[in-house]
C-alpha cells in the first residue's frame, strides 16, 4: 500500500491523496511510526517483510517463498526437497509483460499445471521411479515447483521486479558464491548449483514450447488476449525451522491468519496460526473485504492474535494501475478496517489493532522497494501522539519513531 509521491496526484502519495477516513481516525487517536521491514542483504519481498513483521529473525529462519507456500498448499516437504515459487507469466516479444499470466485464474491454472506435470515431470532414475520434478497447483498464477535434491544456492529474478525487460538475461544462475563449485554438493543426495540452474532453465524453455500449444492459450491468442505462456521459478529453499508465535510471545495462546495468498498462509502455518479461508477472497482488488472483516471479528472472539492480509494494493502497484490502487485503498479502509474497528469498539475486552503495509510497491515503478513503511497502533485508552493522518509523510513524526524488524512486534505485544 505504501508508495511514492506522484506528480499526477499533485505531488502526494496515494495514501495522502486517498485520505482514508478510518485509517486517519486511528492515526489521530493512536500512535504512529515507521518500520523497516527488510533486513540488510535480503530482497524486499513479501516473504521477507511479513516474516519480519511477525518478529522473526530472517537470518535464522529464511528459506524463501517456496517452502512457505508448500506449507500452505499442504505439501509436506521431505528433507531432500527443494521447493521454489513458480509463477505462470506472460512473455511477448522476448520480454516479461506480466508476472501474473494475464490475471490467470486458479481453475485455468490447474489445467496448465496438470499439463506441465504430464510433459515435464522427470524421474530421478528409472530404477527408483520417483519424480525429480513436480509442479503443484497453488492459487491463480502462484504455484510451486519441487525438485528432489535441488540446490538452493542459485540466483533467480522475481518476475514482478522486471516488467517489460528481456527475459533471457534473467534466467537462473548459480549463486555468485557457488560459481567455482563444479562438484556434487556436500550432501550426495543434492544436485550442484550448476545442475539445479541448468535443470530449471531447461524447464523454463520447455514450458515456452508447451504452454502456447495448450487450448487455453490458443483461445487467448485467438481473442487477442495475453497468454499464460511461460513458467518462472524464483525464491526457493529447504524446509524451514521456525518457532511458533506462541513460543515467542507468551501473550499469544492461539491465533489465526486470514489471507488469499499461499505465501502468507504458509508463514501463518509455521507460526502456529490456524488458517481461515474466506470464500471470494481473491488476492486482487475484487476480493471479499466484508468476508475477511467478518472472519477477523469472529476469530477475535476465540483467538488472542489475528493477522489479516490484503494483497489488492500490491497487485495494483505491480500492474502500474494508479486508479485501481486508489480504489483498493478505499475498499480496504471502508469495507475491511471500518467494520473491524466498529466491532471491537463493542467488545468488552479491549483489542489492540495495528495497520501497516509489508513493503512499498510504488505504482510508477511497479516493483517492491526496500523502504520504511508507515504504521499505526490503536486501542481504547492509548495516549495519542500528534499525527493527524495515516500516510508515509505524516507518520515520520509519530511517537514510535523509526523501528526496525522485530521492534514492531515487541511494541505491539507490549501495548
Amino acid at each position: 500500500m505504501a508508495d511514492h509521491q506522484v506528480e499526477r496526484l499533485g505531488g502526494k502519495t496515494l495514501l495522502q491523496y486517498a485520505h482514508p477516513e478510518c485509517m486517519n481516525r486511528l492515526a489521530r487517536e493512536g500512535r504512529c511510526g515507521r518500520l523497516i521491514t527488510v533486513p540488510e542483504g535480503f530482497p524486499p519481498g513479501s516473504e521477507v517483510a511479513n516474516t519480519a513483521i511477525l518478529g522473526y529473525d530472517l537470518n535464522k529462519v529464511y528459506e524463501g517463498r517456496g517452502p512457505l507456500e508448500a506449507a500452505s498448499i499442504g505439501y509436506d516437504m521431505a528433507d531432500n526437497d527443494f521447493a521454489i515459487r513458480c509463477n505462470i507469466i506472460t512473455l511477448e516479444d522476448g520480454k516479461i509483460i506480466t508476472h501474473n499470466g494475464g490475471n490467470l485464474q486458479t481453475e485455468d491454472a490447474r489445467t496448465l499445471i496438470d499439463y506441465l506435470n504430464e510433459h515435464l515431470a522427470k524421474p530421478v532414475n528409472e530404477r527408483e521411479g520417483c519424480e525429480r520434478v513436480k509442479f503443484i497447483c497453488g492459487i491463480q498464477y502462484r504455484h510451486l515447483l519441487v525438485i528432489k535434491g535441488g540446490n538452493k544456492h542459485i540466483a533467480c529474478n522475481p518476475p514482478h521486479d522486471h516488467p517489460n525487460e528481456p527475459w533471457r538475461p534473467l534466467l537462473v544462475k548459480p549463486a555468485p558464491s557457488q560459481l567455482c563449485c563444479h562438484t556434487v554438493a556436500a550432501n550426495k543426495d543434492r544436485l550442484t548449483p550448476e545442475q539445479t540452474a541448468d535443470l530449471m532453465n531447461e524447464l523454463i524453455l520447455r514450458s515456452q514450447e508447451l504452454l502456447p500449444r495448450h487450448p487455453y492459450n490458443l483461445a487467448k491468442a485467438a481473442q487477442g488476449e495475453r497468454q499464460a505462456n511461460s513458467i518462472w521459478p524464483w525464491s526457493g529453499g529447504y524446509r524451514p525451522s521456525m518457532q511458533t508465535l506462541m513460543q515467542q510471545y507468551p501473550q499469544v495462546k492461539s491465533g489465526a491468519v486470514i489471507s488469499a495468498v499461499d505465501l502468507i498462509q504458509g508463514i501463518g502455518k509455521y507460526a502456529g496460526l490456524r488458517i481461515i479461508k474466506v470464500p471470494g477472497a481473491t488476492g486482487l482488488a475484487d476480493t471479499n473485504y466484508e468476508g475477511k472483516a467478518q472472519a477477523a471479528i469472529e476469530a477475535l472472539k476465540t483467538d488472542d492474535f489475528v493477522f489479516v492480509h490484503v494483497e489488492a494494493t500490491d497487485e495494483a502497484g505491480h500492474d502500474g494501475d494508479l486508479d485501481l490502487k486508489l480504489r483498493a485503498i478505499d475498499y480496504l479502509d471502508q469495507r475491511l478496517i471500518r467494520p473491524i474497528v466498529e466491532a471491537i469498539e463493542q467488545m468488552d475486552e479491549p483489542v489492540c489493532i495495528a495497520v501497516l503495509p509489508d513493503h512499498p510497491t510504488p505504482v510508477e515503478l511497479r516493483i517492491h522497494v526496500s523502504e520504511p513503511v508507515p504504521f499505526l497502533i490503536y486501542y481504547r485508552g492509548i495516549e495519542a501522539d500528534d499525527v493527524q493522518q495515516y500516510d508515509e509523510v505524516s507518520c515520520v513524526a509519530g511517537s514510535f519513531g523509526l523501528l526496525r524488524l522485530d521492534e514492531f512486534m515487541k511494541a505491539f505485544m507490549s501495548a
